[in-house]
């Protein structure tokens, strides 16, 4: 457990495992906790580097406001701080923006990207998701006193009192439009993207982001030869808010991260 000064922010990270790195990027109003059911599992195979991102958990706010880029470059910045050549992604929900915009900014620190529920594009997200997204503010973080979220937030965060400061800076992310289809479709590591087959994110978005990938295009061959070098992964029985604590998840993502990458012929 311990900080990195990275980009004026004090980043709050800690590591368990060892092995090749794997980052951890939590989703909205969350933080490491939010992997812990799954944690001990992805740690047995990897050297496992949980963050909590700006005004997130254990890392305070800043004067800046909270955009997908802005986090990516921290990520990166840590990556660097702790002498990684190189190094393994795996964001869950806001994280997963985070995620996908680190390797899109910084491809070479990147070598094998897992996206859990994310969208590449704003509209990716369900009508009604987008509208609870567009009405997140002071208000809503009022209502959401003493649900569990807010229950970790005050118990680990340097400022608890920052609590609607934290859902004023979501909200105007999340009310930002974003589509970043032609950077996606430029990346060219390993991707893998695991949904729940009840997520907030519609299944013809999941695949759409599997085709710019390079998946769905054609068969694959009776020896796998055509197999694209991106994997998706619909988790069934599962939605996007009990996606991480399901041990189909890192029964899924395990073998895509520790197996030779094929790519096709």
């Amino acid at each position: 457990m311990s900080y990195a000064d990275v980009n004026g922010v004090r980043i709050y990270h800690e590591s368990h495992g060892s092995g090749r790195p794997l980052v951890l990027l939590h989703g909205g109003y969350g933080a490491v906790e939010m992997f812990a059911p799954i944690l001990p599992a992805l740690a047995e195979r990897r050297q496992v580097i949980a963050v909590d991102l700006q005004g997130h958990g254990r890392t305070a706010d800043v004067d800046r406001p909270l955009r997908f880029e802005s986090m990516a470059d921290d990520v990166a910045a840590l990556i660097r701080h702790l002498g990684l050549a190189e190094a393994d992604l795996l964001g869950y929900s806001l994280g997963g923006g985070v995620a996908l915009r680190t390797a899109i900014q910084h491809p070479g620190l990147v070598r094998r990207l897992v996206l859990v529920s994310a969208p590449f594009r704003r509209q990716g997200w369900y009508p009604e998701v987008l509208a609870a997204m567009a009405a997140q503010d002071e208000r809503v973080a009022e209502q959401m006193r003493g649900t569990p979220p807010h229950e970790l937030y005050t118990r680990v965060a340097p400022r608890p009192q920052d609590w609607p400061q934290l859902w004023v800076k979501t909200g105007d992310l999340l009310r930002r439009d974003y589509d970043w289809s032609e950077e996606v479709a430029a990346l060219a590591m390993p991707v893998m993207l695991v949904f729940a087959d009840a997520d907030s994110i519609p299944v013809s978005h999941m695949a759409e982001f599997f085709g710019l990938l390079g998946g769905g295009h054609r068969d694959a061959g009776w020896d796998g030869a055509n197999r694209p070098a991106a994997r998706l992964a619909v988790l069934p029985g599962l939605t996007h808010y009990d996606i991480t604590s399901s041990p189909a998840l890192p029964e899924a993502v395990l073998p895509f991260l520790t197996h030779e990458a094929r790519t096709p012929a």
